[in-house]
């Protein structure tokens, strides 16, 4: 084993982490349920679904079957002139789940990449339209939509962890981070910055992207619904397709099946992924309505000019039509509330500590707000210790546990989350973005 870990220390970058002075690693055994063993032994319950993903927990019977079945017959075709049953099935359960007239589906090998794709289409319907001069995005600060270049010039260009790539990214649009809470009231101040800034710039807008409900790698920031139906109804008004980036909320994760269902809106565009495939392979999906379809299809290029080479994997297909399958039989929705409301109960000491600036829970998300950063490496050497498997960033601790946890479980992650959050000194002395 200590050879394994030299070996990865020297040669093998891991994300967001500096190549000559790297977080520390802990090798992974195996895993099941919600449980990771490392190789020394140790048990962790996760508390991070691994990134969002693994909604189903890890080494599931169902999702292992259906990779075994799919390997038996073939493992990948190109989707270039060719489709497969793993692949129809899928658009099939898709668009019995996703906000009514979302008829069009992209697949794609990642959530970035889906963010690409949702742009592309943007870009290529105005062209199709003989607007060739839409082609800025509306964004959000304190948003994130991931790493690759597209997807970077619409996340938070001061605050966000892509910063320092300003210089060569295209010059996006940005308004303010919505202030009104989800549980609050609707804030004017809101209203008034988006219909502003729409009224101005609809001229030059091919979009407005947004995460609905919830900003995720951007600070965990849960926002009032009503702010949603405003994206909508002025996307409307001004001719602004409207993309929902629902990579981190959609299948349940907010309590809700897809986070505009809070607001029961529906985008031109949605992007979907990490639940998609229930954390097993890498597989993303972007979906656009018949308007966005067809203004690609009849414009001079008629083709949307993407084509990933592992686009519609078969074994990814696969994977995720028993993924959304387990989300479709509706067990999901008594999952996430019992956990909302554990977390909601667990995680209350957390309001009287005094390095914490707030607490707030929505669906399976609980979140914990220090008032300083944290260093990585040693909240996650403690969390080890403790038995648990959470990854802080910035100033924020947080869960975002499988749907398949039980109280007893999830009693473990709270606990842990309220020890290490009513310790103060965990301020990071180099401070590294990542989610």
């Amino acid at each position: 084993m200590s050879s394994n870990i030299e070996f990865d220390r020297e040669h093998l970058w891991h994300p967001y982490t500096s190549l000559t002075s790297p977080l520390p690693v802990y090798p992974v055994a195996k895993a099941s349920g919600v449980r990771i063993q490392l190789e020394d032994g140790r048990s962790l319950i996760d508390g991070t679904s691994s990134w969002w993903a693994a909604v189903h927990g890890y080494n599931h019977p169902t999702l292992n079957a259906a990779l075994t079945a799919q390997a038996s017959q073939f493992s990948h075709v190109m989707f270039g002139g060719f489709t497969h049953q793993s692949a129809v099935q899928l658009g099939r359960l898709l668009l019995s789940m996703v906000p009514q007239g979302l008829t069009k589906i992209f697949y794609a090998d990642s959530g970035s990449i889906a963010v690409e794709v949702a742009l592309k289409m943007a870009l290529q319907f105005w062209l199709g339209q003989g607007q060739p001069k839409k082609t800025r995005i509306l964004a959000l600060r304190k948003a994130y939509h991931g790493d690759t270049f597209a997807a970077m010039s619409v996340c938070d260009p001061v605050d966000g962890m892509h910063s320092l790539f300003q210089g060569q990214l295209a010059k996006q649009l940005f308004a303010p981070a919505p202030q009104s809470r989800f549980d609050g009231p609707f804030l004017e101040q809101d209203a008034a910055a988006l219909r502003q800034l729409f009224a101005a710039h609809h001229q030059e807008l091919a979009a407005f992207i947004l995460e609905p409900v919830l900003q995720g790698a951007g600070g965990m920031r849960f926002y009032h619904p009503d702010y949603l139906r405003l994206a909508r109804q002025l996307c409307d008004q001004y001719q602004v397709l409207l993309i929902a980036d629902e990579i981190a909320t959609g299948f349940g994760r907010t309590g809700r099946l897809f986070a505009c269902h809070h607001a029961n809106i529906s985008p031109d565009i949605l992007c979907v992924g990490k639940a998609l495939s229930g954390g097993y392979l890498s597989l993303a999906a972007t979906l656009c309505n018949d308007k966005v379809a067809q203004g690609i299809s009849h414009g001079e290029v008629p083709a949307l000019m993407h084509g990933p080479t592992y686009m519609a994997n078969a074994l990814a297909c696969a994977v995720a039509c028993a993924s959304v399958s387990l989300i479709q039989q509706g067990q999901w929705q008594a999952q996430v509330q019992a956990i909302e409301n554990q977390l909601k109960s667990g995680l209350a000491p957390c309001t009287s500590y005094p390095g914490v600036r707030e607490v707030r829970v929505l669906g399976a998300i609980g979140v914990v707000e220090m008032l300083h950063p944290l260093d990585v490496a040693q909240v996650q050497k403690r969390c080890v210790a403790l038995g648990v498997w959470v990854r802080p960033f910035g100033n924020l601790l947080y869960l975002m546990p499988p749907f398949v946890i039980q109280p007893d479980e999830l009693a473990v992650l709270t606990d842990a989350v309220c020890q290490l959050s009513k310790t103060p000194d965990w301020s990071q002395s180099v401070v590294l973005p990542g989610a």
